[in-house]
């Protein structure tokens, strides 16, 4: 108890730093109090979850516990969610001294923004009229990750850059941007978006890219030696690419209907992922003068890596026509295009990118989930418009674009060129919703680090001094290797 209080008192009457002006703890404490209360409020079982299930059972003749809807939902869910805290965490440790902020703080941020997303989906979407009560199961979990998602697709333009309250205001905003544009896609312009190209892609890749070049620092070569990763962060980066790559089909079809809309999500997002590695791992040789590969363009950049990130590009760009009939050898084709225009984004359009439009973008996300957001967005369209009784049949399309109650009249044609007018939305709330928060978060007052201190964990973590000193100075395994090959005989 003592030493709880002397901490206390240690932390209160420390000399203020100048550039922190709101501290984490106050913040992540009220939030959570807030949420308390308004989870009190709103926030009840649904059928499904709740005690009367076996009520429900009888009234309904549903004979086995099978058909509740957790048992469909629950693998989904459990992928999803290993691709948000440990697919995403882990790919945002390449950085050489920010390993702790990128798993660290993208487990703080998806935490933070899943109770506000159950909350603002809830409000759209769960809403019950008569009781004025949002009533949740296991769908909503998954939507609340998707929705966090597109916030950590934004934390990746500004990673090592911003404080963690910075993050929580962005994830704040990110979140009830994404519930109203999702509300405006989904129910409105009834768009299909099963993977989310447009509605978490596109929104978080824009949203990110548009708060970085607000932020924009001029000065930030001055931790340009700390702008690179090492070898053991690649290795971590690419564990997260791993799990996210095996996870994305789940992904993709988490949600779709039941049955062969679900079966076909995750057949094409396979197929358009395992073609995207391949025209990866070729154009990456060809770029590079040697011709090996390499996870990094460099180690002296943060234009991002390549393998790591363009090799999960085709996932990305499957979301939206996932559940349509784009035949499996199409969905090679947009795995084959994605994992070219990826690649060519981290050699080419990345640098342009903040040479010109003073966008520094650290992981690359417009390369990984903005362009190929956009394909998906234009593939699905496209896919939608030219769909025919003859391929679907009259009750798959009905089934396939949800013609039904208020849209049973809607011809595929009209919903192609719903499909398009989703994407722009996607993307007028991802830019016009970033310009708006980067501008709150250049307010003095969130204790972001200085520029010579970017990209180092060391500002907000406790980090073992040294280490990564003491780890970069180890020779390279091949020329150890060929150290003991040619050893002198009086050291044996």
């Amino acid at each position: 108890m003592t030493n709880c209080i002397q901490g206390f008192k240690d932390y209160f009457c420390r000399p203020k730093n100048t550039n922190v002006r709101l501290k984490l703890p106050f913040v992540c404490f009220a939030w959570q109090i807030a949420m308390i209360i308004l989870f009190g409020v709103f926030v009840r079982y649904n059928n499904e979850s709740d005690a009367h299930w076996v009520q429900n059972m009888a009234q309904n003749n549903i004979t086995s516990a099978i058909e509740n809807d957790f048992y469909y939902r629950y693998p989904s869910f459990q992928d999803v969610h290993v691709m948000i805290f440990v697919g995403f965490g882990f790919l945002m440790t390449f950085l050489k001294r920010y390993s702790f902020g990128g798993v660290g703080f993208n487990f703080l941020i998806a935490a933070f923004g899943i109770q506000w997303a159950l909350l603002m989906q809830g409000w759209f979407h769960s809403l019950d009229p008569s009781t004025g009560k949002i009533y949740i199961g296991i769908e909503n979990l998954i939507n609340a990750d998707f929705c966090v998602a597109g916030c950590l697709i934004a934390y990746g333009a500004v990673l090592g850059k911003v404080s963690p309250v910075q993050l929580m205001v962005m994830t704040l905003f990110g979140v009830t941007l994404y519930a109203v544009e999702e509300y405006i896609i989904l129910n409105l312009l009834h768009a299909i978006d099963a993977g989310g190209s447009m509605i978490i892609h596109v929104f978080g890749g824009y949203y990110g890219l548009a708060i970085s070049w607000v932020l924009y620092r001029p000065n930030l070569h001055q931790s340009k030696h700390l702008q690179g990763s090492v070898y053991h962060s690649d290795t971590f980066a690419m564990i997260g690419t791993l799990f996210l790559w095996m996870f994305w089909p789940s992904f993709n079809s988490a949600t779709t209907y039941h049955g062969d809309g679900q079966h076909r999500a995750a057949i094409n997002t396979y197929l358009c992922l395992t073609s995207c590695v391949l025209t990866t791992v070729a154009i990456s040789s060809l770029s590079q003068k040697t011709g090996k590969l390499d996870m990094v363009r460099t180690r002296h950049s943060t234009y991002a890596y390549r393998l790591t990130n363009s090799t999960l590009a085709g996932g990305v760009a499957m979301g939206t026509a996932a559940v349509f009939m784009v035949s499996p050898y199409g969905a090679l084709i947009v795995g084959f295009c994605c994992g070219i225009l990826s690649t060519m984004g981290y050699l080419y359009i990345s640098p342009f990118l903040e040479k010109t439009l003073k966008i520094h973008d650290t992981c690359g996300i417009h390369n990984l989930h903005a362009m190929p957001g956009v394909i998906g967005g234009i593939v699905g369209a496209i896919t939608a418009a030219t769909a025919s009784e003859s391929v679907y049949g009259m009750q798959g399309l009905i089934n396939t674009f949800d013609f039904t109650g208020n849209f049973k009249d809607r011809t595929v044609f009209a919903q192609g060129g719903y499909q398009a007018a989703g994407m722009c939305v996607a993307m007028v709330f991802g830019i016009g919703g970033g310009a708006i928060v980067g501008a709150i978060l250049r307010f003095p007052i969130w204790g972001d680090p200085a520029d010579e201190n970017c990209n180092d964990d060391d500002v907000y973590w406790e980090v073992p001094q040294d280490e990564e000193d003491q780890l970069e100075s180890v020779p390279p395994i091949l020329e150890y290797c060929n150290y003991m090959t040619n050893k002198p005989e009086d050291e044996s």
